[in-house]
């Protein structure tokens, strides 16, 4: 794209930027973004980094991504979580109409054509909020969606919008592995420790908890996986984890930070969610408290274990499938921004047929914004504790079978580390609204 300014034909410039929870593999969508970008020298400039997402394009911290060594660049395969150029959970809202008009300043001072932002629901909303203002405020500038979460709670309930994230795969793959884990670790102690229960992300979606099934798809493990859509209370956990008790002599909860069990002392971000590592207590303290304090059906106690951020941001059991994806994603995303222009996002949907196979296509992201897609009740069994074999077809090839390559020095995981080399500043210093 050439942008005309005067009797000059600049060509456009490209900000990238990431919004909510990192995943293992958003560095690679980013990635792809810069490597397609660089593909067509023609078509695109200088390539910026939102330095924490929109904050910093509100901000005016722009990262010079094209001044990077490409080393580190390439490093992004292997780095995890959002470090390179960073996150932020900003909700650009409605009536912020002062930060919509400075999107716009930043955005003309820079020469920028093209503004990629890499997410989940909400950060498409932003993109599509970006690229209706840009076109009333005479900004020739075209928003690409990139999508991203570990929740996989984007799109439709018949998966026809998109099939699953990048990021989803590799949670998946993180609690194949911990339940695998964990279940060797019970069958030890289990007599003076018959019951463990494991809290996993998901909030009120229930497609991470869901991934434990894939740790034992033969169903031999003592494993009850409790979902926010199973509802089922803490009186009926008690009940059924007895009962397994009395079966198999221990029981494996996994048990979803969403699962009701009461007040919790919620504190919420900017978006409304529920940050579940910051609330007073977690799910997991309730019902191992719950358990020892009402009895169990065995000798010794319950207890827990809540895995903390490692979730979304552990490069070791990163599923490959998910780093090609996330990184295809974003290079599809350079794709439909040359090709179709304004108001889109890329998204993976999968081949009919055994072999699983995907292609990369585009939705518009007016249909993307703030949806959220709900775990299918088809896909959990009778009893509500435990999902259905059609679950693990579906999520069975996403965590891969391959480990990741990670680069080491000393020891120690290698990762991309930019420089801090910043656009130089031409508009007044901003607060964002939602500072104030």
């Amino acid at each position: 794209m050439k942008l005309i300014y005067g009797d000059l034909n600049i060509t456009a410039n490209v900000i990238v930027a990431q919004s909510g929870g990192p995943s293992p593999v958003i560095n690679n969508s980013l990635r792809g973004v810069i490597d397609a970008c660089r593909s067509y020298p023609a078509d695109f400039g200088t390539i910026y980094g939102g330095y924490h997402g929109i904050e910093g394009v509100l901000k005016e911290e722009l990262l010079d991504i094209s001044a990077q060594p490409e080393e580190e660049i390439a490093l992004l395969s292997q780095t995890p979580a959002a470090g390179a150029i960073g996150t932020c959970r900003y909700k650009l809202k409605d009536n912020q109409t002062k930060d919509f008009a400075r999107v716009v300043e930043v955005m003309k001072a820079h020469n920028i054509g093209y503004f990629f932002y890499i997410g989940g629901n909400d950060s498409m909303d932003t993109a599509h909020k970006i690229s209706i203002v840009a076109a009333e405020q005479g900004l020739d500038l075209v928003a690409t969606g990139v999508p991203k979460t570990i929740d996989n709670d984007i799109g439709d309930s018949e998966f026809k919008l998109i099939d699953h994230t990048p990021g989803y795969g590799s949670a998946a793959r993180y609690w194949a592995y911990h339940v695998q884990k964990a279940d060797e670790e019970n069958a030890g102690s289990c007599p003076a420790d018959p019951v463990l229960v494991l809290q996993i992300m998901g909030r009120n979606i229930g497609y991470i908890p869901a991934a434990a099934r894939l740790a034992d798809p033969n169903r031999t493990m003592p494993l009850q996986i409790y979902m926010p859509e199973s509802g089922l209370s803490i009186a009926d956990l008690t009940d059924n984890v007895n009962d397994e008790l009395k079966r198999r002599k221990r029981c494996i909860v996994a048990l979803s930070e969403g699962f009701d069990v009461g007040e919790i002392g919620a504190r919420r971000d900017s978006f409304g969610h529920i940050e579940f590592g910051a609330c007073d207590t977690t799910a997991q303290q309730v019902v191992v408290s719950h358990l020892n304090r009402n009895g169990l059906h065995a000798r010794g106690m319950a207890r827990g274990e809540t895995p903390g951020t490692g979730q979304r941001s552990d490069m070791i059991y990163a599923s490959t499938v998910d780093i090609h994806e996330a990184y295809m994603a974003g290079r599809h995303a350079v794709e439909i921004a040359r090709n179709d222009g304004n108001g889109w996002m890329s998204t993976i949907l999968r081949k009919p047929g055994k072999k699983y196979e995907v292609v990369y296509d585009k939705v518009p992201l007016e249909d993307i914004a703030n949806s959220e897609r709900t775990f299918p009740h088809a896909w959990l069994t009778n009893n509500r504790l435990d999902v259905t074999d059609n679950f693990i077809d579906y999520a069975q090839p996403l965590i891969g079978n391959e480990w990741p390559i990670i680069k080491l020095e000393k020891g120690l995981q290698r990762f991309a580390r930019f420089k801090p080399v910043f656009a130089d500043k031409k508009c007044a210093d901003y607060s964002p609204e939602a500072y104030m």
